[in-house]
């Protein structure tokens, strides 16, 4: 089966698999989106989306460093 089946002309999800919230700073570990980020994704629209992409990587550095985090996670991947 091909996978262009599955695709659609949307911005796509930015979930790596690894959905960790951190107890701090209450954002997923894997894609730095929020909770109520991911629950809304599917209701939102391209631009929302495409808006909350640009943010996410600023928010890397509101995690703290923990031994075994999210960069020993995708090493594993």
């Amino acid at each position: 089966m091909s996978k262009d089946v599955w695709k659609r002309d949307e911005v796509q999800s930015p979930c790596i698999q690894i959905c960790v919230v951190h107890p701090e700073a209450r954002i997923c570990t894997g894609c730095y989106r929020s909770i109520d980020e991911i629950t809304r994704w599917s209701k939102m629209t391209n631009e929302e989306r495409a808006s909350l992409l640009e943010q996410l990587p600023a928010r890397a550095s509101d995690l703290t460093k923990r031994r075994g985090g999210r960069s020993a996670r995708l090493k594993r991947r």
